[in-house]
């Protein structure tokens, strides 16, 4: 009987995002295929770094050692090929992930194969593959690899999630009112409909399946998942966020409605495995602290055009 991937959380990962090959791309960037392809077989017994996701990967993987049915399953999704990609499962082999499946389309779009796959998430640093996920109504961020963040010490006993709202759980509209008219047309329009929910954002889908996941585990003094809401709503507009996830019949845990205020150390605070932001002004300074990826927008919907 075939293994049915409908049934667990499906996260597609990059190699990059996953491990830390920074030095490696420069190789692909300046010298090309041929060389990259030489240096990793000729280093594939040496075991990468952690990458910038590498962690939440670890956690999420976690929640398998819970139940006896799987509720993960993490596939690498990478444009290495079968020969490259050897040292990147001796990595995997190395660190004791359990992770055993593969998509590796030696330079072709991953974008294809993510719904063949069932892929509720996709994580990867080439922002082309990030946005085709997007465009196929697949929650999908591309992971800032710059700032890899220190490694918190504490055993992964919880996954932490952190989202930003507009344009990433919620849709790009009210967004796109603050970049046209400003923050006191957006503040007015974000009153007036308080009781009127938000479409749903790139992200929406992905919270629900979380907030499943954790509905299996309520009652426990620490639940293997916790999430947070960082956004720069304040009030009044914080009522029409709250009320949209209300309607979706959707538990957050923590919210954060920062009004201009960084978000960078609020997210250290929360000790977030990956933030979801779809502005790199917020993206980049988190990232320096937990792992962050910038959520692109939709062909057609990004709210300052």
């Amino acid at each position: 009987m075939a293994y049915d991937l409908t049934e667990p959380i499906v996260i597609g990962i990059s190699s990059r995002a996953l491990f830390d090959l920074e030095y490696e791309n420069k190789i692909f960037e300046e010298q090309g295929v041929d060389a990259y392809e030489k240096y990793q077989v000729e280093h594939e017994n040496d075991i990468l770094q952690k990458g910038p996701a590498f962690q939440l990967v670890k956690a999420f993987l976690h929640l398998n050692e819970l139940q006896e049915k799987r509720l993960v399953e993490v596939i690498v999704m990478s444009r290495n090929n079968a020969n490259t990609s050897l040292r990147i499962f001796n990595s995997i082999e190395d660190y004791g992930l359990d992770i055993t499946r593969a998509a590796l389309t030696s330079g072709a779009d991953i974008a294809p194969y993510l719904k063949a796959f069932k892929t509720d998430l996709f994580l990867s640093a080439k922002e082309s593959d990030v946005k085709q996920a997007i465009d196929n109504d697949i929650a999908a961020g591309t992971i800032l690899t710059g700032n890899l963040p220190a490694e918190r010490k504490t055993k992964i006993n919880q996954i932490r999630i952190a989202f930003d709202g507009d344009a990433v759980l919620f849709s790009s509209d009210s967004e796109r009112i603050y970049q046209s008219r400003g923050l006191e047309a957006f503040q007015e329009n974000e009153h007036l409909n308080a009781n009127v929910p938000m479409k749903k954002g790139p992200f929406a889908n992905f919270l629900s399946t979380i907030a499943h996941i954790q509905s299996d585990f309520r009652g426990l003094d620490v639940p293997p998942i916790r999430t947070a809401l960082v956004t720069s709503r304040n009030a009044p507009a914080h009522e029409r966020a709250v009320k949209t996830l209300r309607s979706w019949n959707v538990h957050i845990d923590e919210s954060f409605f920062l009004g201009g205020i960084s978000k960078r150390d609020i997210l250290s605070a929360f000790g977030a495995h990956i933030f979801f932001d779809d502005q790199r002004a917020h993206a980049d300074p988190a990232s320096e602290v937990v792992a962050s990826a910038v959520v692109p927008y939709r062909a057609g919907d990004d709210p300052r055009t």
